[in-house]
């Protein structure tokens, strides 16, 4: 009986280096400048599977980062300012055209016109078509403009002619405004220059879910960071820009602004970060309950990016409590992942409670069966 015990209780050793050497770890490649999978990355254009760089969170890159965030802030916004211009029209564009003097023109067959129909409207093709002068070229002429060519054209027919232009419905040039905006939609523009400002009060301003530090302009294939928050609540006007035909202004939603801590910290979760706000490494942990030192590796405190599919790992031994200072100066972005390295004892130790209830329990059971 005892021989038996024995023999079941010797093949624990045995079993357990079996069940470590096949149960996956939570950890990554040490001793490494790459990272141990591949994974997608966004390079000269195409998606092609690389390794992504372990790089050491050190003194030296928290300078080059700040460097490159302040660079990145001056050269933020476009370079090509809209100058303040009078309107210019466009197709679609619906005028009303006054000629004194002569209801015919205004009122062909003394027919009562539905103001939503009146005016005229501007083709496709850029032209519009008059009585008398027949179709003539519009886009991208104002108004004083079209009133001299109009005015040129029917001199041939008749005698001192005065004629008004003014454009009824704005429809060539349009914006628009999506996101965390309470009435998000397309905007005409009309006469008055519309600014950012404008456009979100068109909009019915913005939720309490928005991010206004982070909104975006979408302009001729380049995207442009905005920070509205500085606007309203510093007087920014350089954030204040101008739209043109075709922007696309969108107010993220802060929800989607959180940090995920992971590994061996007190509480596992997702952190939120504040609209404006700024969160570092330090806090991140700190808002965890810490690391765990009794079950971690302190010099395996990792921080996964993936933005823009150019993924970076960033790693700090966190092993010198002097570490704390790189770590509270080391901002973390939107969707970064935390995540603090498992000790190898630890490990050990969770493939003991896998195998231990299945192997050990059922040994000691019979033990007890017999007697012992």
């Amino acid at each position: 009986m005892f021989r038996s015990l024995f023999r079941s209780t010797a093949l624990l050793p045995v079993l357990m280096l079996q069940a470590c050497s096949l149960t996956p770890g939570m950890e990554m490649e040490t001793n490494s400048p790459l990272s141990h999978i591949e994974v997608p990355t966004m390079k000269d254009g195409k998606l092609v599977k690389e390794k992504a760089p372990i790089i050491p969170i050190t003194a030296d890159l928290i300078i080059e980062k700040e460097n490159l965030k302040q660079q990145a802030s001056m050269n933020s916004l476009p370079t090509d300012s809209t100058p303040v211009t009078p309107y210019k029209i466009g197709p679609h564009d619906r005028l009303q055209i006054t000629v004194w003097d002569h209801p015919e023109l205004n009122d062909p067959g003394s027919e009562k016109i539905d103001p939503t129909l009146a005016g005229k409207t501007v083709q496709d093709d850029g032209t519009l078509y008059y009585p008398y002068v027949g179709n003539i070229p519009v886009a991208g002429k104002t108004v004083d403009e079209v009133r001299e060519s109009l005015t040129q054209g029917l001199s041939r027919y008749f005698k001192k002619v005065k004629l008004d232009v003014r454009v009824l419905s704005f429809q060539s040039h349009r914006a628009a405004v999506v996101g965390q905006v309470k009435t998000p939609g397309v905007q005409s523009m009309n006469e008055t220059p519309m600014t950012i400002a404008e456009a979100i009060s068109r909009a019915g301003g913005v939720t309490e879910e928005a991010d206004t530090a982070n909104v975006t302009l979408a302009r001729d294939g380049k995207l442009y960071k905005i920070d509205v928050m500085k606007l309203y609540e510093k007087g920014g006007m350089d954030q204040n820009l101008m739209l043109k035909d075709g922007d696309v202004l969108n107010i993220p939603d802060l929800r989607d602004n959180k940090v995920f801590i992971m590994g061996e910290v007190g509480r596992q979760q997702a952190l939120q970060i504040g609209s404006g706000q700024r969160m570092t490494l330090a806090q991140a942990i700190a808002e965890a309950y810490g690391v765990d030192f009794n079950s971690s590796r302190p010099e395996e405190i990792y921080v996964i990016r993936t933005s823009e599919m150019k993924p970076e790992i960033f790693q700090l031994n966190g092993e010198s409590p002097d570490s704390m200072i790189l770590a509270d100066q080391f901002t973390l972005q939107p969707h970064d992942t935390v995540f603090v390295g498992t000790a190898g004892v630890t490990q050990w130790s969770r493939v003991l409670n896998q195998i231990l209830p299945s192997s050990f329990t059922s040994v000691m059971s019979r033990a007890a069966f017999m007697g012992m």
